[in-house]
Order: C-alpha cells, then sequence, then structure tokens
C-alpha cells in the first residue's frame, strides 16, 4: 500500500510539471519573409524605430497631436482599462497569502425557570490554500497577460489617433491647396467667359460656346463651395479627435510639408517589438496558454488550511466567565475524482482556444506584412507619380508663357492662352493630390510599423 501511495504523489509531481512551465515565444519562420522587398541601406532613417515628433515636424500638427493625447475619449479610456487590468493583476499575487475574517457571534437562551443564558465567540478566522499544482501561479501569470494586452491596446489606440490627426491635419492642407488653385481657375473661368462674350460680339463665336463657357465657370464655383464645406466639416471632425469643440483648426500650407527622402522599414522581427496589435495577439496565445494550464491544475488536489483563534465564554458544555481562549487548525485535501467531465470538457476547451489564439497570432504577422508592403508601394508610387507631374507643370509653363508670347507678335487669340492657363492649374491639382497621397503613404508605413516608440516618449 506504501508503494502505491508513493507510486501516485510521483505519477501527480512529474504530470504538474508541466504546469509551472512558463509561456514562451513559438516559432515562426514566416516573420523572415514578409517584405517582398529587401530592406534599404542602412543609412536611411527606419520607421519602426522613429517617434511621431521626429517625423511629423509641423509645430501645428505637433501641437495639435498633444492635445488629442491628452483629450481623446477613446484613448483616455484605454488607460482605464489598463488601470483595471492592475488591479486585476494584484488580486492575483494577493491571492497567495491567507484570508482573514472577523466572525464574532453571541446568543441568549433561556428555559423555563431559570436565568438567562449569555454566550459569545469573538474569533478571527484565517483560510490558506497552499499553491502545490500552480493554480494561482497561472492566474497570476494570465493576469500579467491581460495587462499586457491592455498596454498594447493602449497603445493601438494611441498610435491609430496619432495616424489619424496627421492625415486629417494633411486632407486640411490638401483641401486648402485645391481651393487656392480652385479660385485661380474661377478667375481664369470667368476671364475666359468675358473673352467669349467679347468674341461673339466681334462675330468670332457663337452662342452655343458662350454658354457652354458659362457653364464650365459655374461648374468650377459650385466645386469651390464644395471644397469650403469638405474644410469645415475636417476641421470638425478633427475638433472631435481633439477632444474640442468644434472650431476652425490653426494649420501650416502643403508646399511647407517636409519629410526624409528615403526611409527603410527595418526587418520584419521588429514588428514583434513595435506593432500593437501583434504584442496584443501574443498577450492573448500567452493568456490562452495559461487558461491551460489552470484547467490541467483542476485535475489535480487543492490543499487548504484553515485556523481560527478567539475568546469565548463557552468551551464545551461548562460555562465559564470570564472567557477562555479559542483555538482550532484544520487542514484538508480535494482531490477531484468524478466531476461529471466538466474538468475534461474545460481542458478541450482550452487546448482548442489555445489553437486557435495561435493561428490569429499567425495571422497578424501576415496582415502586418501585407500593411508595410501596401503602405510602401503607395509611397514610392506616389512619389513617382509626383515627379512626373512637376515635369508635366514645367511643360505646361512653358506652353502658357509661349501662347502669351505668340498672343503678342501673331494672330494667337487671348482664348488660347486661357486654354493653357487652365491645363496648368489642372495639373496643379493633380501635384497637390499627389503630393497628399505620398504623405498617406508616410502615414500608412508609420502605422503599419507600430507608430514607432511612442509610449516610451508619453
Amino acid at each position: 500500500m506504501k508503494k502505491i501511495i508513493i507510486c501516485l504523489f510521483l505519477s501527480i509531481g512529474l504530470g504538474s510539471c508541466h504546469i509551472y512551465k512558463a509561456y514562451e515565444h513559438p516559432d515562426m519562420t514566416v516573420v523572415d519573409s514578409l517584405y517582398r522587398r529587401p530592406v534599404v541601406t542602412e543609412d536611411t532613417v527606419s520607421l519602426a524605430t522613429l517617434s511621431w515628433r521626429e517625423l511629423f515636424t509641423d509645430i501645428r500638427l505637433q501641437e495639435l497631436i498633444e492635445m488629442g493625447i491628452r483629450n481623446n475619449t477613446d484613448l483616455n479610456i484605454a488607460r482605464l482599462r489598463v488601470k483595471e487590468a492592475e488591479a486585476l493583476l494584484l488580486s492575483s499575487k494577493l491571492a497567495y497569502l491567507p484570508s482573514l475574517s472577523l466572525s464574532p457571534q453571541g446568543s441568549l437562551s433561556k428555559t423555563e425557570n431559570s436565568k438567562v443564558t449569555k454566550t459569545y465567540n469573538l474569533a478571527v478566522t484565517a483560510d490558506w490554500e497552499l499553491d502545490i499544482f500552480g493554480k494561482m501561479t497561472n492566474a497570476k501569470r494570465g493576469a500579467k497577460t491581460v495587462l499586457e494586452q491592455s498596454k498594447a491596446y493602449r497603445q493601438a489606440v494611441q498610435t491609430q489617433l496619432i495616424a489619424t490627426i496627421a492625415n486629417s491635419y494633411y486632407t486640411l492642407l490638401m483641401l486648402d491647396e485645391q481651393l487656392g488653385i480652385s479660385r485661380r481657375t474661377a478667375e481664369n473661368w470667368a476671364e475666359n467667359l468675358r473673352v467669349m462674350k467679347a468674341l461673339k460680339k466681334a462675330g468670332q463665336s457663337t452662342e452655343m460656346a458662350v454658354a457652354q463657357t458659362e457653364a464650365s465657370k459655374l461648374s468650377v464655383d459650385a466645386s469651390l463651395l464644395s471644397l469650403q464645406q469638405q474644410i469645415s466639416e475636417m476641421e470638425n471632425s478633427l475638433s472631435s479627435l481633439l477632444g474640442i469643440a468644434p472650431q476652425a483648426i490653426v494649420r501650416s500650407t502643403l508646399n511647407k510639408q517636409s519629410f526624409p527622402e528615403t526611409f527603410s522599414v527595418g526587418v520584419p522581427l521588429q514588428l514583434l517589438q513595435y506593432r500593437p496589435d501583434i504584442q496584443q495577439k501574443e498577450a492573448e496565445l500567452a493568456e490562452a496558454y495559461y487558461i491551460t494550464n489552470q484547467a490541467r491544475s483542476a485535475f489535480y488536489p487543492s490543499i487548504t488550511l484553515s485556523g481560527s483563534a478567539g475568546w469565548t465564554n463557552t468551551a464545551g458544555s461548562a460555562i465559564t466567565n470570564p472567557g477562555q481562549w479559542l483555538l482550532s487548525a484544520v487542514g484538508s485535501l480535494v482531490q477531484p475524482l468524478f466531476n461529471r467531465g466538466n474538468n475534461i470538457a474545460n481542458l478541450k476547451v482550452a487546448k482548442a482556444q489555445q489553437e486557435e489564439a495561435l493561428l490569429s497570432f499567425r495571422q497578424s504577422l501576415l496582415d502586418a506584412g501585407k500593411e508595410v508592403n501596401d503602405a510602401l508601394v503607395q509611397w514610392q508610387t506616389a512619389r513617382q507619380r509626383l515627379k512626373l507631374a512637376e515635369q508635366q507643370i514645367e511643360s505646361l509653363q512653358n506652353v502658357v508663357r509661349n501662347s502669351e508670347l505668340l498672343m503678342l507678335h501673331s494672330s494667337q487669340n487671348y482664348l488660347e492662352v486661357l486654354t493653357a492657363r487652365q491645363s496648368l492649374l489642372q495639373a496643379e491639382l493633380t501635384v497637390a493630390s499627389d503630393r497628399f497621397d505620398e504623405i498617406q503613404g508616410v502615414i500608412n508605413l508609420y502605422h503599419a510599423l507600430g507608430g514607432g516608440n511612442d509610449i516610451k516618449n508619453n
């Protein structure tokens, strides 16, 4: 019998070794092949380590981002979730200590033809569960991973907030640029209409041409109103992000914005360090791992020590006054034998959820790689389009100059000069759009790479 008991305890001890094993980072070979394009030269700026203050150098924008970090509702809620997780972790750490409670009792009793008997117990009770098979250890580690999830979520909200504020700010700058170009376009069409009316009086144009020119001018006037509406709506949206009442946003101009000429996305492994959503997914995987360990520990016995100490005026059948000390101690062991399959089912569920968390973590890596590649292509393509558009503007500027010279020294009329100017204004609108697309590529790269070390700097 003694040998059987020893073998039983040895098997329990060996089987419970895995319960205390800490979570280990899974081997993800897919990380090395996330980027389709090779990393640029070593002397380029790596967005994976660049903070938003270094990337967005516009003073006005920096003031808006700082205001948003202080006031944004979603970010403040994320901060509160971190505090909640910290409180849960503290609770799981205190679970190792015994629980104490004061349980005073008093009674009155009386029988026929007898005096009233008064008794009391003034005792402090204590319960202490021994963590022999890792139940509380895994609960504490699981609470720690929940805290890591909350911190990663806070960082994700802050990174998204910074990217959204920057995108809204640069959208305003683009709309301002388009509004200025559209106003010059409207002035050009007004001059065009005046020339067409003059040509009609001279018999060199028709009423249809005048009406078509006037319709084009009215279309540009309507677009001016649409742009003004978009600017107002964007200012209102940005004010909401900043946690302030709708108001005009003080800002710079699009042509004053500057960014590094070259970027490096770093190595794919840095995504694990800086992408908050990946950190959150891995924390969820670690939590699932510890929940599985908790489900395993449910198969092993739990040992609880209990005791009480206090003062009483009753001891057995004899009543004494003054009172006497009351002391008691109890040790209990509970070994699950049959729980209608609940423990087995809980373990199977926990294992399945751990596999789900692993797949979700792997997919988050693939999604991160896709976002980085897409943002990199967007930035590079926009830069190439911008160079072509700037070359087009140079050519159209030559066309305008030549048409003006030809009008002075030949029979070319002013209408052709206006047409050349109109083409130049349209090209300038294209340049503004391409410039904004290039900036959006930078913002998307910043966001896709995890927003640098923003949490460390705030």
